[in-house]
This record gives C-alpha cells, sequence and structure tokens, in this order.
C-alpha cells in the first residue's frame, strides 16, 4: 500500500524512502508489533471467553506442563493477524512472491487453527493427525 506512495516521489522527494526495503522492513516491523500489543490482550480475552478450560494438558507429559492447563489455545492469531496487516501495509503487493507467501502462511496458519479448534471442541489432546498435517 505504502509503495504506492513512490509514484508521487517526483513531486514530493520524501515519498521517496519507500522504495527502500529497509525502510519498509522496519515499518512492517513496527506495524505488526503494535497490531499485536494493541489488539493482543482483547484477542486472548476473547479466546479464553470462548474456550472455557483452553487447551486439555495429556496426563503422561512432564509436570512443569500442568501449570500451562487453561491457557487458551489459537493465540496464532496474533501473530496471523499482525503478519498479514503489515505485510499488506508495507509490501509491494505487485510482486507475485508477496502473495504466494502470504498465501502459503494463511495456509499454514488455517491448519494450526483446525488443530487447535479440534483439540478445544473435543477437550482432547488429539488434533489433527500429524500425517494429514504433512499431507496438506
Amino acid at each position: 500500500m505504502f509503495t504506492l506512495l513512490v509514484d508521487f516521489a517526483d513531486k514530493i522527494s520524501v515519498f521517496n524512502v519507500f522504495r527502500y526495503i529497509t525502510f519498509r522492513t522496519g515499518g512492517a516491523l513496527i506495524t505488526s508489533a503494535l497490531i499485536v500489543f494493541i489488539f493482543g490482550p482483547t484477542i486472548i480475552n476473547s479466546l479464553r471467553l470462548r474456550q472455557g478450560k483452553g487447551q486439555p494438558i495429556r496426563a503422561d507429559g512432564p509436570q512443569t506442563h500442568f501449570k500451562k492447563a487453561g491457557t487458551p489455545t489459537m493465540g496464532g492469531l496474533m501473530i496471523l493477524s499482525g503478519i498479514i496487516g503489515s505485510s499488506l501495509l508495507w509490501a509491494n503487493l505487485s510482486s507475485i512472491y508477496v502473495w504466494v507467501v502470504l498465501l502459503v502462511t494463511l495456509g499454514f496458519g488455517s491448519i494450526g487453527f483446525y488443530d487447535d479448534y479440534l483439540k478445544v471442541t473435543k477437550q482432547s489432546h488429539l488434533g489433527f493427525s500429524g500425517k494429514a498435517r504433512l499431507g496438506l
């Protein structure tokens, strides 16, 4: 989105900075961090209300994992929202590689979302099978 401002660089020279990938990378980093920090607590509280008990912990697991009981799952939604939001603002959207990476990231994110969804709805530590994940 911001890369479109380069078209105005001949009239307003400040817009020249949007040509540099280092500037856009820094802007994307700050934007994604702000998205996660601003919307993260709201997402966590919403997930905690919707999920109730959170992800079940395996009984045969290490003792240190039992303190994680009740922690809501699907926290990757925060990370994905930061990545997608900052990429749409700062990346060169005319590049096919940007779209390929975004689609692959969303694909892996949807597999993780479905795995967490199965764990929470079935109240079991078994989610999406490993073979099915690798197949996708």
